[in-house]
């Protein structure tokens, strides 16, 4: 008696492919990836979870050994997601979890360069964000305490028989997509992000603009409370100094950081500066609007609407359907302060806990090269 195995059709069969024709984004971020430890912050291969908890939120993030944990660069594709999913629908269109593009719009819109290794360092970046497994109870309802998921379902690549990879598609999970299309938990953030090239000045640009905005008097941050936000596997001292070190050379975009001391405490002060490359605290509910300049934008008009033309995709029969007329709330909330005697803030206190150490692991590397200007 021969037995028959159940084979599991895929995700993307139940889901109608958004196909990214858009052209350039804004970057955006969602605001829980910004201010919780989801990533690694190094490129060395790390397998240790993090297991971070403060109050009622708690955040578990798990590495296969083959693989590793997702890190900070590889987070470049969820933001790149984002921002397609955020731009596509103040341009009145419809979205989707599952994705369909080439590699060369991902990889240019975040900074990358487009030879072969690149496109093999891409692969390895989704196989980390579908290998890590995140354990969280963020934005879970009254009787619902945790989530599970990984920052891909799947993912698949279509390519020539030379092995020239020309498209790829992957589907999102519920957990982030829904982050997204709600406008309130998404930050636009500056291009020159993506020119950082260390995993702590990537994560503290991203705290930086979480907490800190453009309020006049920014934000302040014990250095121990940092070290444990961070989900960082460096020993506190260490911690420390390479946060003196960054200071020391500025290199945040639209940010300045300084270190204070009261009594026995260490503090990081981040003031928001004005040498910001894009606009990032411009709302997104606007249809149309991307903030780009009238000079050297060629095919935009002075108006600051953005021309959306359709580029070429190996999906033509796929057409993009009806528009998303859901309202679009402002994306700008300001976070409330962690140590309300420090920050003078009105929005509601966001104290956390202690989050365990962060090794690191291998990932998309960033190339030297100075930043695109201005959006």
């Amino acid at each position: 008696m021969s037995s028959r195995r159940l084979i599991t059709p895929s995700e993307r069969s139940k889901l109608d492919p958004f196909v990214v024709a858009t052209g350039d984004a804004s970057p955006r971020d969602q605001r829980d990836l910004m201010e919780r430890p989801f990533f690694s912050l190094a490129k060395a291969k790390r397998t240790r979870p993090i297991l971070y908890r403060t109050g009622d939120v708690c955040v578990e993030v798990y590495a296969v050994p083959e693989h590793g944990m997702a890190t900070i660069w590889d987070a470049d594709v969820l933001i790149w997601a984002a921002s397609q999913i955020v731009e596509a629908e103040n341009l009145g269109l419809k979205t989707s979890r599952f994705l369909r593009f080439t590699p060369y719009q991902l990889l240019i819109a975040v900074g990358r360069q487009t030879g072969a290794r690149d496109y093999k360092l891409l692969k390895g970046a989704l196989a980390r964000l579908q290998a890590t497994v995140i354990r969280t109870s963020i934005r879970q309802g009254e009787h619902w305490r945790r989530h599970q998921f990984s920052w891909i379902n799947e993912w698949e690549e279509c390519a020539r028989r030379d092995g020239r990879v020309e498209g790829m598609e992957f589907v999102l999970p519920d957990w982030f997509y829904r982050g997204v299309i709600d406008r309130s938990l998404v930050l636009t953030i500056d291009p020159a992000y993506f020119s950082l090239t260390g995993g702590i000045e990537r994560w503290l640009y991203r705290v930086a603009r979480k907490h800190a905005g453009r309020q006049p008097r920014g934000w302040l941050f014990e250095v121990a409370h940092l070290h444990e936000k961070s989900g960082s596997l460096a020993k506190p001292a260490d911690f420390a100094f390479d946060l003196r070190r960054i200071a020391a050379r500025q290199p945040l975009p639209g940010y300045r950081l300084s270190i204070e001391r009261r009594e026995r405490r260490e503090l990081l002060r981040i003031l928001p500066s004005k040498s910001f490359t894009a606009p990032v605290d411009g709302a997104v509910n606007h249809l149309g609007i991307s903030g780009v300049q009238a000079i050297g934008t060629p095919g935009v008009p002075v108006s600051g609407f953005r021309e959306c033309t359709p580029r070429s995709t190996l999906w033509p029969e796929t057409t993009i359907a009806r528009p998303n007329l859901e309202s679009n709330l402002e994306s700008n909330c300001c976070s409330g302060p962690v140590r309300p005697e420090d920050n003078n803030s009105d929005a509601s206190p966001c104290a956390e806990a202690p989050s365990t150490k962060h090794p690191t692991q291998q990932s998309l590397p960033l190339p030297d090269r100075k930043t695109r200007g201005k959006r």
